[in-house]
């Protein structure tokens, strides 16, 4: 059986309760290391991730009682050097860091000036985009206005704290009542960064308001392409990545958006290469043939069957590509895995469909043999 890649393990372990440890007893002389460890450890290996952050939480709040106030100076002299400022991208930071910000929820809604300037110090240290969300619930007026504020904050980790703490689906986050375009003021000032790790959130914000409003973001894209305040070519990016959801369902005004006509008269015909086995791979060509060398966005989808007689499709990229002299063939393996642990692949009548430019255009049912 397949091992899977444990992230609870890796990012909560005894060596990183130790690390917190540390940097807690150098910062608050009636820190007891021992006993805090022995408490953590006590439970951690059972926990599940975000358990394991409410948990250390709680072990905190015990080890270095008071409210904000009178606990805020311990945790900010426990704090090392911020993550590095000359990067743009890919330094997420220590997760040991988000049991801290859950503790400053835990204490700070009552003092929610303080709570955020601790905030503003720990999101440079490992993202609040949790922590922040019980603030935006409280006291949402309050918090919405210190953003405006973090918008041209100089750290790059702070910028993203607002578009990443404001989405309307971020995993793992609680809930937050704001309307849809109450961030979007500060999404207008947070598009036109220059790091990668900001403009992605942005993306990824506007990409959860297409689940519940395509048009606004669709509205919200025009009008920065119109403003000129990003480059061509990340805004370019932006849009790809902020459209993905409505690419996959075959949006057509984002299909436009992104320069492919879903109208385009095309032909688009499909094979498959071999018999589809669990634990092997599905097997299949396709040959598109229209005019010229007409822009199309390829993808494909399996109908999966479930236990119980359910079908499930799911959708999944090909190419993005241009015909050439009229004609493109594209070919693909996709693996059938058979010790997937998330999705379960159940023998049985199947369908494979081909999308072009947001269209199914052609089609082919398969069995899948166990």
């Amino acid at each position: 059986m397949a091992q899977g890649f444990s992230l609870k393990d890796q990012m909560f372990n005894a060596e990183k309760v130790n690390y917190l440890s540390g940097l807690f007893s150098e910062s608050h002389a009636e820190f007891d290391a021992p006993a805090f460890r022995s408490a953590v450890m006590s439970r951690l290996l059972d926990l599940e991730l975000k358990d394991r952050i409410i948990w250390i939480a709680t072990c905190l709040q015990q080890a270095v009682p008071g409210d904000l106030p009178a606990v805020a100076p311990t945790i900010l002299r426990a704090l090392p050097a911020p993550l590095d400022p000359t990067k743009t991208d890919d330094d997420f930071g220590d997760f040991i860091f988000a049991p801290v910000g859950e503790w400053v929820a835990a204490i700070g809604l009552e003092h929610v000036d303080l709570a955020l300037d601790v905030m503003e110090e720990l999101t440079q240290r490992f993202s609040m985009e949790w922590a922040i969300r019980p603030f935006l619930n409280h006291d949402p007026d309050r918090v919405l206005r210190r953003m405006q504020d973090w918008c041209s904050h100089d750290s790059y980790h702070v910028r993203r704290l607002v578009s990443e703490g404001t989405r309307p689906r971020l995993p793992w986050g609680q809930a937050v009542a704001l309307g849809l375009q109450d961030p979007l003021p500060l999404l207008d000032n947070l598009h036109m960064d220059s790091t990668r790790y900001v403009t992605r959130s942005v993306s990824n914000h506007l990409n959860d308001i297409t689940k519940k409003d395509p048009d606004l973001v669709l509205d919200r894209l025009k009008a920065w392409r119109n403003q000129g305040h990003q480059t061509q070519d990340e805004l370019d990016w932006m849009t790809s990545h902020t459209l993905r959801g409505l690419v996959k369902a075959g949006h057509p005004e984002a299909m436009k958006m992104l320069g492919y006509d879903p109208d385009a008269e095309i032909e688009v015909a499909v094979n498959l290469n071999s018999e589809a086995r669990i634990g092997d791979a599905l097997a299949f060509s396709v040959t598109l043939k229209g005019g010229g060398e007409l822009p199309v966005l390829v993808d494909y989808v399996i109908h999966f069957q479930r236990p119980g007689g359910k079908i499930s499709a799911k959708v999944h990229k090909l190419k993005q590509a241009a015909l050439k002299n009229g004609k493109l063939t594209l070919e693909k393996r996709h693996k059938l895995k058979g010790d997937a642990t998330t999705f379960k692949l159940v023998p049985g009548a199947h369908r494979l469909e081909v999308q072009v430019n947001g269209k199914i255009r052609a089609g082919v049912d398969f069995d899948l043999l166990g």
